[in-house]
């Protein structure tokens, strides 16, 4: 299955991924080459903390691989956004709160809650998606069924907004 991402996230994953390849996995083999050097390494302590260090990188390289080989790369700037699409900036209000709040709908892995970017597979993202300025969403969130209005549908690129 695809996986959407703007071509800002696509450029991240690919940034990390030669960082990956091309620095940390040469570093680390020769920390393994190091640990070798003093013995015995079943009691090897450096030994076996850089062999896990190869571990989990390498399975960073295979994960980032994956989703680079399923991306779909998105331009938001090129939709309409008149309803709530992927790479819209929402402006919803909470109508059981009162509170009002700020998403970008990115691909899950662009997502950074804490900086208002949103997964479109989160469940607010799917349930405003298709909608638009003034409609009432209901959604469905850990904490129970909540209604939203949206307030306002834009789009802002997200290498520079949030930041």
């Amino acid at each position: 299955m695809k996986e959407p991402m703007s071509m800002f996230g696509y450029e991240k994953i690919c940034a990390e991924l030669k960082r990956l390849k091309e620095e940390e996995r040469p570093q680390v083999v020769k920390e393994i080459d190091r640990a070798r050097e003093h013995g015995d390494l079943k009691e090897n302590a450096e030994y076996h903390a850089a062999k896990e260090k190869q571990a989990f990188i390498e399975a960073r390289i295979n994960d980032l691989s994956r989703t680079l080989a399923n991306a779909q790369v998105i331009d938001p700037s090129t939709l309409s956004h008149q309803k709530v699409s992927f790479g819209s900036t929402v402006k919803i209000l909470n109508l059981d709160t009162d509170k009002e709040m700020s998403y970008t709908i990115v691909g899950s892995m662009e997502s950074d809650p804490v900086r208002g970017l949103i997964s479109c597979s989160s469940p607010i993202a799917k349930s405003l998606m298709g909608h638009q300025k003034g409609d009432e969403v209901s959604v469905r969130l850990p904490t129970g069924e909540s209604e939203f209005e949206i307030l306002d549908i834009c789009y802002q690129d997200i290498a520079y907004a949030k930041s």
